[in-house]
């Protein structure tokens, strides 16, 4: 089971966020938009060719899209549920 400081790590390092430490991204941070992370739709193709190299799990089911990546702590959830 992937920790979410764990995840964050991935996070920061797979999509270059250099101005982010583990500690400024709160464990329900949007990912998407100003009030998060601010990631845009670019980063989320990104995003999820990263959770497929580093994790094995692919997301396949668009219709939960905005539920999986509303947060940092929801797209783990999927992720160590799918894993």
């Amino acid at each position: 089971m992937t920790t979410i400081n764990e995840f964050k790590e991935v996070l920061i390092e797979g999509l270059n966020l250099e101005d982010f430490t583990i500690d400024d991204i709160e464990d329900d941070a949007p990912l998407f938009g100003d009030d998060g992370i601010g990631l845009d739709s670019v980063d989320s193709i990104e995003l999820v060719l990263i959770i497929e190299k580093e994790y094995g799990v692919k997301i396949s089911n668009t219709e939960q899209y905005q539920d999986i990546f509303a947060s940092v702590s929801s797209l783990l959830n999927y992720i160590n549920e799918n894993k």
